[in-house]
């Protein structure tokens, strides 16, 4: 077989997928306009549930309570948030009016470098918008702050799928459709990244649906990743630590006796490499209940029992 037959049957093949993700997602993914004071913004939101809720960024519905969302087909519904979380960047909203099924929402803990994803959304204003690519990275972190607290958003994805203004909210999926991720920024040319839809999203969805709100518990630190050294790391079990970079003052990390260049090795004996793994030992059961925390400082095991408070934005 020559070789432009070859590459005209990978094409083939790419573009049936692609078309068969774009039928799939595009009468479910819904352009969403917002109304607020200060005037109106726009987004997309992907069908959630079969009782009309859809999931989007927080920093779409940042700036008002409801707006209208419009479908492929020309449905338009009103809605109203019923919640959202900024230090995710995602919200719920629910729509007055039934809404087409729900898609299939895959595990983006699965997907690898070099997956084939597609976009489903509304850049500037062109509703129903496809665009394909791949994964360019994972494991990132994208930095989020409230005007009391900052967090990092975890494992988030990054793409060369064409994302622009608009995207925000859409629906990333994997090559069998399934919404594996919500777009939430364009980082650069060619560069757009997507919050992960994984089982520690899924929490932080339902806390939305249910509670309005996700509640986390707060130690007061900054941190970040460290290497251990050859010694270190074959004494203890692991590579990395987390380094304290900052206690607050006041803070349950303070009363605890957790000061600046501790490395954090592990929370009730489970080992933590990064920032993320620290966050996801502070959801809402974490609040008020004492926590181990086993830090190295000046080549001593050190234990110190930190209780977090609730974070409040």
């Amino acid at each position: 077989m020559e070789n432009d037959e070859v590459d005209a049957g990978a094409m083939d093949v790419y573009s049936a997928i692609v078309t068969s993700v774009a039928e799939r997602l595009t009468p479910r993914v819904a352009a969403l306009s917002v109304r607020s004071s200060r005037g109106e913004s726009g987004g997309s939101a992907v069908v959630l549930t079969g009782e009309s809720h859809l999931v989007t960024n927080a920093h779409v519905v940042a700036g008002g309570d409801r707006g209208t969302a419009e479908f492929a087909d020309g449905t338009v519904a009103g809605f109203e948030v019923v919640g959202r979380d900024p230090l995710s960047d995602l919200a719920v909203v629910r729509a007055d009016r039934p809404l087409p099924a729900p898609p299939e929402f895959g595990d983006a803990d699965r997907l690898r470098v070099g997956s084939l994803v597609v976009a489903v959304g509304n850049p500037l204003g062109l509703a129903g918008t496809v665009t394909a690519g791949v994964v360019s990275a994972l494991g990132r972190s994208m930095p989020v702050r409230t005007r009391r607290a900052g967090r990092l958003i975890e494992d988030v994805i990054q793409t060369d799928a064409a994302l622009n203004p608009g995207n925000s909210g859409g629906a990333l999926a994997d090559s069998r459709g399934r919404v594996v991720g919500i777009s939430t920024a364009v980082a650069g040319v060619g560069l757009g990244l997507a919050v992960p839809v994984n089982a520690t999203t899924d929490r932080i969805i339902h806390a939305l649906m249910h509670d309005g709100r996700v509640r986390r518990g707060y130690l007061g630190l900054v941190s970040t990743p460290a290497p251990l050294t050859p010694v270190q790391a074959d004494r203890f079990g692991q590579r990395t630590a987390l380094r304290i970079v900052e206690v607050v003052e006041n803070s349950p990390a303070a009363r605890s006796g957790l000061k600046a260049a501790d490395l954090v090795l592990a929370v009730d004996g489970v080992p933590l490499g990064d920032a993320q793994s620290l966050q996801k030992r502070l959801f809402s059961d974490s609040i008020g209940r004492p926590m181990e925390v086993t830090v190295l400082r000046n080549g001593a095991l050190v234990d110190a029992v930190a209780v977090p408070d609730e974070l409040s934005d």
